[in-house]
Protein backbone atom coordinates (compact mmCIF):
# COMPACT_ATOMS: atom_id res chain seq x y z
CA UNK A 1 0.00 0.00 0.00
CA UNK A 2 2.51 2.30 0.73
CA UNK A 3 4.62 2.29 -2.46
CA UNK A 4 1.09 2.14 -4.31
CA UNK A 5 0.73 6.09 -3.23
CA UNK A 6 3.82 7.60 -4.56
CA UNK A 7 3.07 5.82 -8.15
CA UNK A 8 -0.74 6.94 -8.32
CA UNK A 9 0.67 10.52 -7.62
CA UNK A 10 3.12 10.44 -10.61
CA UNK A 11 0.70 8.91 -12.59
CA UNK A 12 -1.80 11.86 -11.91
CA UNK A 13 1.25 14.08 -11.65
CA UNK A 14 2.10 13.70 -15.39
CA UNK A 15 -1.34 13.65 -16.70
CA UNK A 16 -1.81 17.27 -15.23
CA UNK A 17 1.15 18.50 -16.40
CA UNK A 18 0.70 17.58 -20.12
CA UNK A 19 -2.67 18.76 -20.21
CA UNK A 20 -1.59 21.92 -18.68
CA UNK A 21 1.51 22.32 -21.02
CA UNK A 22 -0.59 21.09 -24.25
CA UNK A 23 -3.05 24.05 -23.23
CA UNK A 24 -0.62 26.76 -22.59
CA UNK A 25 1.30 25.83 -26.19
CA UNK A 26 -1.23 25.63 -28.46
CA UNK A 27 -0.28 23.64 -32.02
CA UNK A 28 -0.99 24.78 -35.53
CA UNK A 29 1.13 28.56 -34.98
CA UNK A 30 -1.63 29.85 -33.04
CA UNK A 31 -4.53 29.68 -35.05
CA UNK A 32 -7.97 29.78 -33.42
CA UNK A 33 -11.14 28.18 -34.46
CA UNK A 34 -14.72 29.85 -34.62
CA UNK A 35 -17.28 28.37 -32.22
CA UNK A 36 -20.84 28.04 -33.40
CA UNK A 37 -21.41 30.25 -30.99
CA UNK A 38 -19.08 32.96 -32.03
CA UNK A 39 -16.52 32.30 -29.09
CA UNK A 40 -12.53 31.25 -29.49
CA UNK A 41 -10.59 28.31 -28.67
CA UNK A 42 -7.39 26.88 -28.44
CA UNK A 43 -7.71 24.00 -30.97
CA UNK A 44 -6.41 21.42 -28.72
CA UNK A 45 -9.80 21.72 -26.63
CA UNK A 46 -12.09 19.18 -28.18
CA UNK A 47 -15.59 19.03 -28.91
CA UNK A 48 -16.74 17.97 -24.92
CA UNK A 49 -20.44 18.61 -25.28
CA UNK A 50 -21.06 17.18 -28.41
CA UNK A 51 -22.78 19.97 -30.11
CA UNK A 52 -19.91 19.67 -33.14
CA UNK A 53 -18.30 22.53 -32.64
CA UNK A 54 -15.74 24.14 -29.87
CA UNK A 55 -17.18 26.62 -28.01
CA UNK A 56 -17.49 28.65 -24.74
CA UNK A 57 -19.18 25.34 -23.42
CA UNK A 58 -15.90 23.74 -24.19
CA UNK A 59 -13.80 25.98 -23.24
CA UNK A 60 -15.91 26.03 -19.46
CA UNK A 61 -15.68 22.08 -19.73
CA UNK A 62 -11.62 22.09 -20.25
CA UNK A 63 -11.20 24.43 -17.20
CA UNK A 64 -13.44 22.50 -15.07
CA UNK A 65 -11.59 19.46 -15.98
CA UNK A 66 -8.07 21.42 -15.10
CA UNK A 67 -9.65 22.08 -11.44
CA UNK A 68 -10.40 18.97 -11.13
CA UNK A 69 -7.30 17.52 -12.16
CA UNK A 70 -5.35 20.01 -9.72
CA UNK A 71 -7.70 19.20 -6.77
CA UNK A 72 -7.16 15.37 -7.50
CA UNK A 73 -3.52 16.05 -7.83
CA UNK A 74 -3.15 17.68 -4.47
CA UNK A 75 -5.55 14.84 -2.97
CA UNK A 76 -2.89 12.25 -4.09
CA UNK A 77 0.02 14.35 -2.45
CA UNK A 78 -1.97 14.34 1.08
CA UNK A 79 -2.82 10.43 0.60
CA UNK A 80 0.64 9.75 0.27
CA UNK A 81 1.83 12.06 2.73
CA UNK A 82 -0.43 10.39 5.29
CA UNK A 83 0.92 6.72 4.17
CA UNK A 84 4.43 7.37 4.06
CA UNK A 85 5.78 8.68 7.68
CA UNK A 86 7.75 11.80 8.07
CA UNK A 87 11.64 11.07 7.88
CA UNK A 88 12.89 10.71 10.91
CA UNK A 89 15.82 12.73 12.17
CA UNK A 90 19.60 11.39 11.70
CA UNK A 91 20.68 9.14 14.85
CA UNK A 92 23.28 12.17 15.27
CA UNK A 93 20.60 15.17 15.76
CA UNK A 94 18.56 12.58 17.81
CA UNK A 95 21.49 11.67 20.47
CA UNK A 96 24.00 14.87 19.76
CA UNK A 97 26.92 13.30 19.12
CA UNK A 98 27.54 9.51 17.45
CA UNK A 99 25.26 7.46 16.72
CA UNK A 100 21.98 6.97 18.40
CA UNK A 101 22.98 3.14 19.52
CA UNK A 102 26.13 4.47 20.32
CA UNK A 103 24.74 7.06 22.45
CA UNK A 104 22.54 4.94 24.24
CA UNK A 105 24.93 2.10 24.70
CA UNK A 106 26.91 4.17 26.34
CA UNK A 107 23.82 5.43 28.97
CA UNK A 108 23.07 1.78 29.76
CA UNK A 109 27.04 0.70 30.01
CA UNK A 110 27.59 4.06 32.31
CA UNK A 111 23.79 2.81 34.25
CA UNK A 112 25.56 -1.01 34.74
CA UNK A 113 28.86 0.39 35.61
CA UNK A 114 27.70 2.60 37.85
CA UNK A 115 25.53 -0.42 39.21
CA UNK A 116 28.39 -2.48 40.04
CA UNK A 117 30.82 -0.31 41.35
CA UNK A 118 27.66 0.43 44.22
CA UNK A 119 27.37 -3.17 44.44
CA UNK A 120 31.22 -3.36 44.89
CA UNK A 121 31.32 -0.13 47.34
CA UNK A 122 28.42 -2.27 49.15
CA UNK A 123 30.10 -5.81 49.23
CA UNK A 124 33.93 -3.83 50.40
CA UNK A 125 32.08 -2.14 52.85
CA UNK A 126 30.13 -5.21 54.28
CA UNK A 127 33.84 -7.27 54.33
CA UNK A 128 35.44 -4.50 56.54
CA UNK A 129 32.92 -4.23 59.03
CA UNK A 130 32.92 -7.98 59.20
CA UNK A 131 36.77 -8.04 59.72
CA UNK A 132 36.80 -5.29 62.06
CA UNK A 133 33.39 -6.95 64.74
CA UNK A 134 35.80 -9.81 64.23
CA UNK A 135 38.68 -7.92 65.66
CA UNK A 136 36.91 -6.38 68.42
CA UNK A 137 35.86 -10.49 69.89
CA UNK A 138 39.24 -11.15 70.16
CA UNK A 139 39.62 -8.83 73.25
CA UNK A 140 37.87 -6.16 75.78
CA UNK A 141 41.58 -4.56 74.91
CA UNK A 142 42.71 -4.28 70.78
CA UNK A 143 46.08 -2.33 69.80
CA UNK A 144 46.06 -0.91 66.43
CA UNK A 145 49.63 -0.50 65.50
CA UNK A 146 52.10 -0.56 62.76
CA UNK A 147 55.43 -3.14 63.22
CA UNK A 148 57.79 -0.04 62.22
CA UNK A 149 56.53 2.47 64.20
CA UNK A 150 57.98 3.22 67.48
CA UNK A 151 55.32 5.30 69.00
CA UNK A 152 53.45 1.80 68.64
CA UNK A 153 56.07 -0.11 70.00
CA UNK A 154 56.56 2.21 72.94
CA UNK A 155 52.88 1.85 73.65
CA UNK A 156 52.92 -2.09 73.37
CA UNK A 157 55.98 -2.22 76.00
CA UNK A 158 53.70 -0.57 78.62
CA UNK A 159 50.65 -2.79 77.71
CA UNK A 160 52.46 -6.34 76.90
CA UNK A 161 55.16 -5.91 79.23
CA UNK A 162 55.01 -3.52 82.16
CA UNK A 163 51.35 -4.51 82.86
CA UNK A 164 49.43 -8.05 82.85
CA UNK A 165 45.88 -7.74 81.42
CA UNK A 166 43.61 -10.85 82.01
CA UNK A 167 42.54 -11.34 78.64
CA UNK A 168 45.40 -10.00 77.39
CA UNK A 169 45.26 -7.30 74.48
CA UNK A 170 45.18 -8.22 71.31
CA UNK A 171 47.93 -6.43 68.87
CA UNK A 172 46.76 -5.82 64.79
CA UNK A 173 49.58 -4.58 62.81
CA UNK A 174 47.30 -2.70 60.31
CA UNK A 175 51.06 -2.33 58.18
CA UNK A 176 50.79 -6.48 58.08
CA UNK A 177 47.08 -6.54 57.80
CA UNK A 178 45.46 -7.24 53.99
CA UNK A 179 43.03 -4.65 54.98
CA UNK A 180 44.90 -2.63 57.33
CA UNK A 181 44.72 0.72 55.26
CA UNK A 182 41.19 0.29 54.79
CA UNK A 183 40.67 -0.42 58.67
CA UNK A 184 42.96 2.49 59.82
CA UNK A 185 40.50 4.82 57.94
CA UNK A 186 37.56 3.29 59.33
CA UNK A 187 39.00 4.03 62.83
CA UNK A 188 39.71 7.52 61.70
CA UNK A 189 36.04 7.99 60.81
CA UNK A 190 34.99 6.37 64.55
CA UNK A 191 36.97 7.42 66.63
CA UNK A 192 38.27 10.96 65.43
CA UNK A 193 41.85 9.25 65.22
CA UNK A 194 44.14 8.61 62.00
CA UNK A 195 47.56 7.03 63.23
CA UNK A 196 48.59 4.69 65.27
CA UNK A 197 48.83 3.10 67.65
CA UNK A 198 45.50 3.25 68.33
CA UNK A 199 44.56 1.95 71.81
CA UNK A 200 40.72 0.68 72.32
CA UNK A 201 39.12 -0.77 75.03
CA UNK A 202 35.35 -1.79 74.80
CA UNK A 203 35.34 -0.31 71.24
CA UNK A 204 36.53 3.18 72.52
CA UNK A 205 39.47 4.60 72.19
CA UNK A 206 41.71 5.35 74.59
CA UNK A 207 44.59 7.20 72.66
CA UNK A 208 47.85 7.11 71.66
CA UNK A 209 51.77 6.34 72.93
CA UNK A 210 51.87 9.42 74.11
CA UNK A 211 48.05 8.92 76.63
CA UNK A 212 49.27 5.26 77.48
CA UNK A 213 52.70 7.28 78.88
CA UNK A 214 51.27 9.74 80.66
CA UNK A 215 48.75 7.37 82.48
CA UNK A 216 50.77 5.46 83.21
CA UNK A 217 53.29 7.76 84.67
CA UNK A 218 50.56 9.33 86.68
CA UNK A 219 49.54 5.63 88.05
CA UNK A 220 46.18 6.43 86.36
CA UNK A 221 46.27 3.67 83.85
CA UNK A 222 44.40 0.60 85.52
CA UNK A 223 41.62 3.24 86.48
CA UNK A 224 41.47 4.58 83.12
CA UNK A 225 41.42 0.98 81.92
CA UNK A 226 38.83 0.35 84.69
CA UNK A 227 36.28 3.07 83.90
CA UNK A 228 35.78 2.90 80.19
CA UNK A 229 35.84 -1.41 80.38
CA UNK A 230 32.35 -1.12 80.76
CA UNK A 231 31.33 -3.24 83.56
CA UNK A 232 33.09 -6.30 81.78
CA UNK A 233 35.35 -8.86 83.48
CA UNK A 234 38.94 -8.38 83.42
CA UNK A 235 42.09 -8.24 85.28
CA UNK A 236 44.88 -5.91 85.52
CA UNK A 237 48.13 -5.16 87.18
CA UNK A 238 51.74 -4.20 86.85
CA UNK A 239 54.30 -6.62 86.66
CA UNK A 240 57.57 -6.69 88.62
CA UNK A 241 55.84 -4.63 92.07
CA UNK A 242 54.92 -6.63 95.21
CA UNK A 243 52.14 -4.97 96.21
CA UNK A 244 50.19 -4.59 92.96
CA UNK A 245 46.59 -2.79 91.92
CA UNK A 246 44.36 -4.85 90.47
CA UNK A 247 40.73 -4.36 89.19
Amino acid sequence: MRQSAPQDTRTIQDFYHKTMNAMDHPHSGGQVVVGSKGSTSDPLIKDKDGDGSVDEDDEQLAREMTDRLRAAEQRAKDLANQKAPLKPDSPQKVVGVGSAAGGQNKKGKSRVGSTEEEDDATEADLELDTTLEEIFKKSLVIIFSKSFCPYSKRAKGVLLEKYSIDPPPYVVELDEHPLGAKIQARLGELTGRKTVPNIMINKKSIGGGDEIAELDARKTLIDKFKSMGGGKQFTMKERFVDKSKEI
